[in-house]
């Protein structure tokens, strides 16, 4: 009989070879999709600061974090449909459409303010199923629907309104039933140390805090990040891929009637060509935030510091005495700072240390 020796491995060497790659410190701090958007975000700060001194009072602190509120909270779902691999260029438009809604049908036939809201909020989550569905049933990319939807409720919001009202705005509804309490959820502000605070930054940071924990504690945040990455091999292990995007475009629609609310409710009136551009602030503040374009990556606080960057910049603009044009061409650079920089921390994360 014949007998198999094992032969021992020689002492000090390793039990396989591997050709992958062990990262540094600085190099896994720097794989985190919100630390770019974070250091950018404190140099900023850091900059206007210096030249802004109407910045240096907690009111204008706060007042930044209420400009940055209204995107930052659609922001959120924006975000997490990226990272989910697709867009909707309809988000802002949808704002206004959730307002006019609401405001219209109450006040023609004598409503009370929360059927309106109630049916607006039907309405809105509608349209983002149908969305959703046409995307996931039709192949078509999702920029092209979401283009389609754009301009659709675009011309809505300017066509009805005038024809039911004869002018581009609402009436004001701060006399109707209903406004009191809807105010309270939506519009509300309270006092801390002489400080006025905004309950929507209340919100958003109620919003941030949700979409971390989905995207980073549970299933359905497993699923977004696999089918952003590769909706054909999550398919194949049983994401259920259609779903989690018709999930994802609901989402949308829900934020974006969130803060269609928050602007009537707020100013007790609404103009018809409100929210047109504000879609591409939504996806700038993902981007900016560390979220690829690409699908796959990225987080809920890495968009919040892009929303936070966003506010912080439109207004110390204006503390600084500057012309309030150059806002634009901010935007536009930092956008294209992020997508650089984006790709850079995408090839850091995919690096795998040895097992």
């Amino acid at each position: 009989m014949s007998q198999t020796v094992k032969t021992p491995p020689a002492v000090g060497a390793p039990a396989e070879s591997s050709n992958r790659v062990t990262l540094g410190l600085s190099n896994r701090l720097l794989a985190r999709p919100e630390v770019g958007a974070l250091v950018a975000a404190i140099l900023i700060f850091i900059f206007f600061l210096i030249v802004a001194p109407a910045f240096r009072s907690g009111g204008s602190f706060f007042t930044v974090l209420y400009q940055s509120s209204t995107i930052g909270i659609v922001a959120v779902a924006v975000g997490m449909l990226m990272i989910g691999g697709e867009f909707d260029l309809s988000a802002g438009v949808l704002t206004t459409s959730a307002g006019l809604i609401n405001a219209m049908l109450c006040y023609q036939l004598g409503l009370n303010l929360w059927v309106g809201a109630l049916v607006s909020l039907v309405a809105t989550l509608a349209i983002g199923f149908l969305n959703g569905y046409l995307v996931v049933r039709t192949g078509i990319p999702s920029f092209l629907i979401t283009l389609g939807t754009f301009f659709t409720l675009q011309g809505a919001n300017l066509g009805i309104t005038k024809l039911v009202t004869g002018s581009v705005s609402t009436a004001n509804i701060n006399q109707m039933e209903g406004y009191a309490s809807l105010h309270a959820v939506f519009a509300s502000s309270f006092r801390i140390g002489g400080i006025t605070v905004w309950g929507v930054v209340v919100w958003w940071i109620v919003f941030i805090a949700l979409s971390a924990y989905v995207l980073q504690r549970t299933k359905v945040g497993n699923w977004i990040y696999a089918v952003g990455g590769n909706a054909d091999s999550a398919r194949a292990v049983g994401v259920p891929v259609r779903k989690v995007k018709i999930g994802l475009f609901m989402t949308v629609a829900f934020l974006a009637w969130f803060i269609g609310m928050h602007t009537l409710y707020n100013f007790n009136t609404l103009q018809s060509g409100n929210g047109v551009g504000n879609e591409f602030l939504y996806i700038i503040a993902a981007v900016v935030g560390g979220t690829l374009m690409t699908g796959g990556y990225g987080n809920a606080i890495g968009v919040a510091i892009g929303a936070f960057i966003f506010g912080m910049t439109s207004l110390c603009i204006v503390y600084a005495g500057w012309d309030p044009n150059w806002f634009k061409a901010f935007l536009g650079v930092m956008l294209l700072l992020a997508v650089l920089v984006n790709l850079y921390v995408k090839k850091l994360s995919t690096t795998r240390k040895v097992g």
